[in-house]
């Protein structure tokens, strides 16, 4: 399933900024923190690649104890 998103343009006297949000579904999914830093690529013109810089770890990743 997709999440369309619309690409947002604000118009300031010096510069223009674009954004493109993530919904909460897939923000929820990638466990996503505040303030984390994501790096984009651009693969082609039709595929932009966001990817994180560091993965937390999941409480499913931790280490079981050994026996």
């Amino acid at each position: 399933m997709g999440y369309p998103t619309k690409v947002q343009l604000i118009c300031r006297k010096e510069s223009q900024q674009w954004y493109v949000n993530l919904p909460k579904a897939v923000a929820d999914a990638m466990d996503f923190a505040k303030g984390e830093v994501v790096e984009w690529t651009i693969e082609d013109r039709q595929h932009l690649s966001l990817k994180r810089r560091v993965v937390p770890r999941s409480a499913g990743d931790a280490k079981k104890p050994s026996r």
